[in-house]
């Protein structure tokens, strides 16, 4: 069986399909406190308490190529590969002493952040050859025509929020 350079590009291609189509589910973050007990006892002042969390990003499967009729490579050629991670819970609270004047006023005004999903899908590229495919009124020559080339451009999906609070 004789393989042409298209027959080796979609086994290629079909190969990392199957490859990438085991991803695993989106993990979420490493939970982090930040470390400022140490500025409190050197300051002598209440500090701040920091939480959050790092992300941990997953790479997923490339987009499949899809063939078009008259075309000699598939779209895209350069595929797109996805980036998914989960953007941690993150929490800034911090003491406000004498918000209104007294002692009994003290209170704490706090940034929240809820965790959020977070998916990234890196560019890819269109290309075609300057070649079409063999013509039978050309005595099976392929024509010649405009060489075609594209980018498709990134693309960032989520949908963070905050939420300022005093207590």
């Amino acid at each position: 069986m004789k393989m042409t350079a298209r027959g080796s590009i979609a086994a290629l291609m079909t190969c990392m399909a199957a490859a990438g189509a085991a991803t695993p589910a989106v993990a979420s973050t490493v939970p982090v406190d930040v470390p400022l007990g140490a500025a409190r006892a050197a300051l002598g002042v209440d500090t701040p308490r920091v939480a959050t969390g790092v992300p941990v990003p997953v790479v997923g499967a490339p987009g499949t190529p899809t063939f078009h009729q008259g075309e000699m490579l598939p779209t895209p050629l350069l595929p797109v590969i996805p980036v998914g991670t989960e953007l941690g819970d993150t929490g800034v609270a911090s003491p406000l002493p004498n918000l209104l004047g007294g002692k009994e006023t003290d209170g704490e005004g706090s940034v929240e952040s809820p965790a959020t999903t977070l998916l990234a899908k890196g560019p890819g590229a269109v290309l075609g050859l300057p070649l079409t495919m063999p013509n039978a009124a050309n005595y099976g020559l392929p024509d010649v025509t405009d060489p075609k080339l594209g980018i498709l451009t990134p693309e960032l999906t989520g949908a963070p929020s905050a939420l300022l609070g005093l207590r």
